[in-house]
């Protein structure tokens, strides 16, 4: 699969979600992608991930938002790069960030930052099953 084509399609999905309430202003999408083979994969449990991470990243940043400078533009950027024989997809936002105790549980089922009744996890876990070959977490 390309996996720009499945970034593309998580973005045309969450379109609604960029435009920020109240303001004229829009969630900036900065794209950053190398070129990249076609790649073996689970499309579908990626492009869920892609989704995951995509609504958090957006959800941080309208948190943000209230704190934000004026100037600065609220902003995801993703970016792909080829590191050897694997593909990698960046995805960042300028929002608060996660303190490092966030960090270590965002793979964790139902793992959420969320009060209770607005978030089912982040949705991380799942890119323990799509791994190729079909592998466990990797110990990295």
């Amino acid at each position: 699969v390309n996996i720009h084509e499945g970034l593309e399609s998580t973005l045309l999905i969450l379109k609604h979600r960029l435009s920020i309430p109240g303001q004229s202003q829009k969630i900036h999408i900065v794209r950053d992608y190398a070129e990249l083979p076609a790649v073996y994969c689970f499309p579908g449990s990626l492009n869920q991930v892609f989704m995951n991470i995509l609504s958090n990243a957006i959800d941080a940043v309208e948190q943000y938002l209230p704190q934000m400078a004026k100037d600065v533009l609220p902003t995801i950027t993703l970016r792909t790069s080829l590191v050897g024989d694997a593909v990698m997809v960046a995805i960042a936002d300028n929002g608060f960030g996660m303190p490092e105790a966030v960090q270590g549980k965002v793979f964790d089922p139902f793992f959420t930052t969320k009060p209770v009744g607005q978030g089912t996890g982040m949705g991380m876990s799942i890119s323990y099953q799509i791994r190729y070959p079909f592998q466990g977490p990797s110990q990295s």
